[in-house]
C-alpha cells in the first residue's frame, strides 16, 4: 500500500474513534440501539468514504507511476540517442584521422619512391660519367701516343722536304737553264707570256667575284626595293585607288542632290549603310561619286542610284527596296557572266557555286585586262595545247578556266589567289588535275601533274599577247626587235632570239669566243644594257648558252 492509502486508513480510524467517543457522551441521553444505528451509519459513510479516497489515491498513484515511468523511459532514450550521436562523431573523426594518416602514409611513401628514383637516376648518370671519363681518358692516352709518333714523324718528313727543297732549286736552275736553251725564250717573254696566263685565270676569277656580288647586291636590291616601293605607292596610291574605286552616276540636276541626301542626311545615311559604298556629293556638276574598292557593290549601289533618280522617289524605305532589287539582279547577271564563260570555254558540269564565283571576275581585271575574259583565253590555249601533246582536252580546259578562280574572292579571304583557288577546288570536288593547275601554275616546281605547266604556259600566252595588256602590236614588235638588237651587238654572240612574248632573251654565243665565266659577264652586260635603252612592262630575264659540239661521222 502507498503511503496515501495508509494515511486514509488513518483517517478512518480515528474518524471511528471520535464517534466511539461521540456514543459514549451521549449513551446516558439516547438508548442504546439508537447509538448503535447511528454508529452502524456513520460507519458506513466513513467506509464508502474512505474507498472512494482510496479508490482516488490508487487512480493518482497509478497515473503519477506511468508519468514517472515515461518520463524515466524518454530520459533513457534521449541518453541513449545522445550517447549514439556522440558514437557517431567519434566515429566520424577516428575514420577522417585515420584517413589523412593514410594519404599521409601514401604521400610519405610516393615521395620515398621518387626519392628511391632519383637516386637511382643519379647512380646511373654517375655511373655513366665515370665510364665517359674513363673512356675519354684511355682516348687522351692514346691520342698522346699518337701524337708523339706524328711529332717524330713531322720532324723526319721535315728534314727530308729540306733535302728535297735544296735538290729542287739545284734542278730548278738547270730546268731554267734547259729552258732558255730549248724555247729560246728570254727571261721577259717567258714573264710576258706567265702574266697572260694570269690575266685569263684573274679573268675567270673577276667572273666569280662579280657574281657573287651580283648575287649579294640582288638580296640588297630586294630590301631597298621594298622601301622605294613602299615610298612609290605613299605617293601614288591616292591617283590610282580613285580611277579603280570610283564610278559617277550622272543626275539630271543640282536640286537632285538635296534629295539624294534627304532630311538631316537619312537618306545618304540610308544609302551607305545598305551598300557599303561611299556616296561622295561635292561640286561636280550633275554627278555624284560612288567610292568603293569592292567592283560587286560598287556596281550594286549604282544601279541602285541610277533607278532612284529615274524615279525620283527617294526616302529610306525606297531605298532599301531599290537595294534590295539591284543585289538580285547583281546576283543574276553575275550567273549570266558565268555561264556565258563556260559556254564559250566549252566547259560543262561546274557545280553553280563556282559559276557564281566565275560570273564575280568579270568585275576584276589586271593591267587593263578583264579576268574572265583572260580566263576563257586560257582555256581555250590550254585546250589546244592539251590536244596536241595528247592529254585530257576538257580536263585542260576546265583547269584553264579555273585557274584565276581565287582571285574572285581573295579581297575577303586571306591568302594567295592560287591558295584560296586550291581550297575552292577541293571543296567543290573538282579533279585532282585541276585542283593541282589551280593552285601551283604559278609554281611549277610543286606540280604533281602536267596540267600546272599547260596553264602556265597559256597564261603567259594570254597575258603577253599584243593588245591583252594595252601594248599595240607596232609597239610589241618593236620591243622584241630592240632585245635580239642589243644582244646581237655584243661581240662573240652567234644568234639571239627573244622568247615568251619578250620576257626573255636568249643568246647563242661562240664557245671558242667565249668562254662558262665571260658567258657570266656577258648577261650581266646585256642586261645592263637593256635597262638602260629599252621601256618594257615587268622583267626580260637574259639567258646565255654556250654550247660546244664534236661531229664526226662513220663511213
Amino acid at each position: 500500500m502507498t503511503t496515501l492509502a495508509w494515511i486514509v486508513v488513518i483517517v478512518a480510524l480515528l474518524v471511528g474513534a471520535a464517534i466511539g467517543l461521540a456514543i459514549r457522551t451521549r449513551r446516558d441521553r439516547v438508548t442504546i440501539e439508537a447509538a448503535e444505528a447511528e454508529a452502524a451509519t456513520m460507519r458506513g459513510a466513513a467506509e464508502r468514504e474512505a474507498k472512494q479516497v482510496t479508490e482516488r489515491a490508487s487512480v493518482e498513484a497509478r497515473d503519477l507511476v506511468a508519468a514517472e515511468r515515461g518520463r524515466i523511459d524518454e530520459d533513457e532514450r534521449r541518453a541513449r540517442a545522445s550517447l549514439e550521436e556522440e558514437l557517431a562523431r567519434t566515429r566520424q573523426l577516428f575514420e577522417a584521422e585515420l584517413e589523412r594518416s593514410r594519404a599521409d602514409l601514401e604521400r610519405d611513401r610516393d615521395a620515398l619512391r621518387e626519392a628511391r628514383d632519383e637516386m637511382r637516376r643519379d647512380r646511373e648518370k654517375t655511373e655513366a660519367i665515370e665510364e665517359r671519363l674513363t673512356r675519354r681518358g684511355e682516348q687522351q692516352d692514346a691520342r698522346a701516343l699518337r701524337l708523339d709518333e706524328a711529332e717524330d714523324r713531322l720532324a723526319q718528313r721535315t728534314d727530308d722536304l729540306k733535302r728535297e727543297e735544296a735538290d729542287l732549286q739545284v734542278r730548278a736552275a738547270k730546268v731554267d737553264t734547259q729552258l732558255y736553251e730549248v724555247a729560246q725564250l728570254t727571261p721577259e717573254a717567258a714573264t710576258e707570256m706567265i702574266l697572260q696566263r694570269l690575266d685569263r685565270e684573274l679573268e675567270r676569277e673577276r667572273a666569280m667575284r662579280v657574281r657573287a656580288s651580283v648575287e649579294q647586291a640582288d638580296a640588297e636590291s630586294r630590301r631597298k626595293a621594298q622601301s622605294i616601293v613602299a615610298q612609290a605607292i605613299q605617293r601614288s596610291a591616292s591617283e590610282v585607288s580613285a580611277a579603280i574605286s570610283v564610278s559617277v552616276v550622272p543626275i539630271p540636276s543640282e536640286a537632285m542632290k538635296g534629295r539624294i541626301i534627304g532630311r538631316e542626311g537619312r537618306n545618304i545615311r540610308a544609302f551607305e549603310a545598305l551598300t557599303g559604298v561611299d556616296l561622295i556629293i561635292d561640286d561636280t556638276p550633275e554627278a555624284v561619286l560612288l567610292s568603293s574598292f569592292n567592283p560587286i557593290r560598287r556596281e550594286v549601289a549604282k544601279l541602285a542610284l541610277s533607278e532612284l533618280v529615274s524615279d525620283g522617289r527617294i526616302h529610306p524605305a525606297r531605298i532599301e527596296e531599290v537595294v534590295q532589287k539591284a543585289q538580285g539582279e547583281m546576283q543574276t547577271y553575275i550567273r549570266e557572266k558565268g555561264e556565258e564563260a563556260t559556254l564559250e570555254a566549252n566547259v560543262v558540269g561546274l557545280k553553280p557555286g563556282l559559276v557564281q564565283l566565275l560570273g564575280r571576275m568579270h568585275f576584276r581585271t589586271s593591267y587593263g585586262q578583264n579576268i574572265l575574259t583572260h580566263s576563257v583565253q586560257v582555256a581555250h590555249l590550254t585546250g589546244i595545247i592539251a590536244s596536241e601533246l595528247g592529254l585530257d582536252e576538257a580536263l585542260a580546259r576546265r583547269a584553264g578556266l579555273l585557274h584565276d578562280i581565287g582571285k574572285s574572292i581573295d579581297r575577303e579571304i586571306e591568302g594567295t589567289h592560287t591558295e584560296i583557288g586550291g581550297n575552292l577546288g577541293r571543296r567543290f570536288g573538282e579533279p585532282r588535275e585541276v585542283v593541282d593547275a589551280i593552285a601551283h601554275h604559278h609554281e611549277l616546281e610543286l606540280a604533281e601533274t602536267l596540267f600546272p605547266v599547260l596553264v602556265n604556259a597559256a597564261d603567259a600566252v594570254s597575258a603577253a599577247r599584243p593588245g591583252a595588256r594595252r601594248e599595240s602590236l607596232e609597239s610589241y614588235l618593236k620591243r622584241l626587235e630592240g632585245l635580239e638588237a642589243i644582244a646581237t651587238s655584243f661581240p662573240g654572240v652567234e644568234k639571239s632570239y627573244a622568247i615568251q612574248a619578250g620576257r626573255e632573251i636568249r643568246i647563242i654565243v661562240e664557245p671558242d669566243k667565249v668562254d662558262d665565266a665571260t658567258a657570266v659577264l656577258l648577261a650581266r652586260d646585256i642586261a645592263n644594257r637593256i635597262e638602260q635603252d629599252m621601256e618594257y612592262p615587268g622583267q626580260v630575264q637574259v639567258t646565255v648558252v654556250r654550247e660546244s659540239r664534236a661531229v664526226e661521222y662513220a663511213r
